[in-house]
């Protein structure tokens, strides 16, 4: 059978979203190996639960919350166009293809959230809170960003006052969407009875999740990417800012007096991975370095400003927060007017304030309003059927109370009498 082009683009997409459904597993490993022992279990499982639960959620009404004709004044897509998927299977062509990527988006953001209340979490909780929060929080706001006539896009009441936003693939409806989520959740549910600085307890899950979601994250910068030379400028830039803040997370270790460590590469590479996502498309590859290397400098500080102030376990703040929002108003501090394409340059390069404005606005709006409806809708579960688990739960360890699953069996692991006796 004789493939064309439109079928290779297509293709593309599927692989796309396949490498972008990967790193939730990814993410598992690497919040689970962060993780203690007793509750590794659990952490991984918040986000495997999230993949099942935002994916029928998403089917079911999300991707129209998120991209049909818009209702309400332009606030969400209207959620009965696509109930079931029924109206994109009529559409027939790559249109199941769409949805699914998009599906594959906010799986990942919604899992990125729970690694800022390891080791507390009730995870009926999570499993409620989940679609509450995709319905409510992330579809909106992605259509708000990407929908036609969304509020912060062309057509959209802020988009037409301040002019549209830009965000190629995700800085603020993915990342400082769910850093600040993931803020409004431990100020609800409250620090760790022990808050003190996590000891992972398996660092090499930790950089091989990492590895993982730089492998996935490919598809995730460049599955949308419009032709060849889009595509070719999202890799390199997508290759290049992780690299550079990978070597600023660790020089920064070592000018600190410290060693450098594999949490610190690791954690290095998820920074630049988050703040090159909304501007891969949109800056050059030097930029794309000087926005990593920033990154990996201020996420190296940010990840010690919660202590005495919020207990965000795993640094969802302190990563995806704030380098999300860094990522995001570098677009107007230094993107390219070429690549922007809308006839809008940067301050830097241009002298043009207008498109780092609008960035401004859309990154206010989005902590705005995603941090008070989180709150909302957390602090409603945690006061009726609870989101933190019992305090001597908390002490043993979640694994075994809520998942009857340890995440290494003592079986497996002779005791040291044990091994006294084989080697005897």
């Amino acid at each position: 059978m004789e493939i064309v082009i439109e079928d290779v683009g297509v293709i593309w997409v599927i692989v796309a979203g396949a490498l972008v459904l990967f790193m939730t597993p990814g993410l598992a490993l690497f919040y689970g190996g962060l993780s203690q022992t007793r509750s590794a279990v659990n952490m991984m499982m918040m986000s495997f639960a999230a993949m099942g639960l935002v994916a029928l959620t998403w089917a079911l009404w999300g991707n129209a919350i998120a991209g049909a004709d818009p209702v309400a004044g332009g606030l969400f897509g209207n959620p009965t166009s696509d109930f079931v998927l029924f109206e994109s299977m009529a559409a027939g062509g790559d249109s199941l293809v769409w949805v699914g990527f998009g599906a594959t988006f906010a799986i990942i953001t919604t899992a990125l959230i729970s690694g800022a209340v390891a080791d507390r979490a009730k995870f009926a909780g999570w499993m409620v809170f989940v679609p509450i929060w995709i319905t409510l929080v992330y579809a909106p706001l992605a259509f708000w960003v990407w929908g036609d006539g969304g509020l912060l896009v062309e057509g959209g009441f802020i988009g037409d006052t301040v002019g549209e936003a830009v965000d190629f693939a995700g800085g603020l409806v993915v990342h400082m969407c769910a850093g600040v989520a993931a803020l409004a959740l431990v100020l609800v549910i409250g620090p760790r009875q022990k808050f003190a600085p996590n000891k992972p307890h398996n660092v090499p899950f930790v950089l091989l999740g990492a590895s993982i979601l730089w492998f996935g994250w490919f598809g995730f910068n460049i599955g949308e990417a419009a032709d060849v030379e889009e595509a070719s400028l999202n890799w390199i830039n997508t290759l290049l800012a992780p690299a550079a803040a990978l070597v600023a997370w660790l020089i920064t270790e070592w000018a600190r007096g410290k060693k450098p460590t594999p949490v610190g590469a690791a954690s290095g590479i998820v920074a630049g991975l988050v703040a090159i996502t909304p501007a891969v498309a949109f800056v050059t590859p030097f930029g794309a370095i000087i926005i990593g290397l920033v990154a990996g400098l201020a996420c190296c500080f940010a990840v010690e400003f919660k202590y005495g102030k919020f207990d965000d376990t795993l640094d969802v703040v302190g990563l995806h927060l704030v380098a999300g929002l860094w990522g995001t108003l570098a677009i107007g501090l230094f993107g390219s007017e070429e690549l922007i394409g809308d006839g809008r340059g940067s301050l830097f390069l241009n002298g043009d304030f207008s498109l780092l404005w609008a960035q401004i606005v859309a990154c206010l709006v989005t902590l705005v309003f995603a941090f008070v409806a989180t709150y909302v809708i957390a602090m409603a579960i945690h006061k009726t059927m609870g989101f933190r688990v019992e305090p001597e739960v908390e002490r043993g360890g979640i694994d075994t109370v809520a998942h009857r699953t340890d995440a290494y069996s003592s079986d497996a692991v002779p005791s040291a009498a044990e091994r006294h006796n084989v080697s005897s």
